[in-house]
């Protein structure tokens, strides 16, 4: 497989990436082809998809082994579910699914919204999504069917936030509502942190509240 473009955004750090796509759609992906597949004519008619399939590699999730079972984080780490009926990154082949909005498409690169890729993620392919043939509305959802999306509060200074370019404030509060945690921690004493957009954000979180105790551009002493 060849890796035609990789994804640039302010995911500099795995901890936050959304778990599912369309979760985060105030933060903006670019699609910066490589070299070889940087020609216009490859996107010719794509403007006129409001969305697209993006398939991905995990790169910062890679074994030499895989498990048959895994711990999905909607079920909180306790139980274990078949890998194949999860979306596990620790899989025989390690390659991601993800549905995006496209936004726009310039000078032979594409911006999209919602994506679930870290920064510099290897694209293998882009798909147009067709809602007659992609969208199933009878589809059951298994044992996610239940489980409510959880969405904390979020208590953030102003004067915090200002350490963030103005462009990724939003995305920055949207991710922390989201709750970037590992599912099984549930620690209200322990501070927790990640990069993003250039800067290390640390926060807590007791209830359903999330403070965000720092936020320092990455290398300040």
């Amino acid at each position: 497989m060849r890796v035609i473009a990789r994804a640039r955004n302010a995911y500099t750090d795995k901890f936050a990436v959304p778990r599912q796509p369309g979760l985060v759609p105030e933060v903006l992906t670019g699609i910066e082809f490589e070299p070889e597949y940087r020609n216009p004519d490859a996107l010719r008619g794509i403007a006129g998809f409001s969305h697209l399939w993006l398939i991905w590699v995990f790169d910062r999730a890679m074994r030499e082994d895989w498990s048959s079972t895994v711990r999905p984080p909607r079920l909180g780490g306790n139980q274990r579910m078949g890998v194949f009926a999860t979306r596990s990154p620790f899989r025989p082949n390690p390659i991601g699914l993800s549905c995006v909005r496209l936004e726009t498409v310039e000078d032979g690169a594409l911006l999209v919204a919602g994506a679930d890729l870290a920064d510099g993620t290897p694209i293998l392919d882009i798909k147009p999504y067709l809602p007659y043939s992609d969208s199933k509305p009878e589809a059951q959802t298994g044992y996610v069917s239940n489980l409510p999306e959880k969405r904390l509060s979020v208590n953030c200074e102003e004067e915090l936030l200002k350490e963030l370019p103005s462009e990724h404030r939003n995305g920055l509060l949207s991710v922390l509502s989201r709750d970037p945690r590992p599912a099984y921690q549930n620690d209200p004493g322990r501070v927790y942190g990640f990069l993003f957009a250039g800067c290390n954000v640390r926060f807590t979180v007791s209830g359903d509240e999330l403070t965000v105790v720092s936020i320092e551009k990455e290398g300040k002493a």
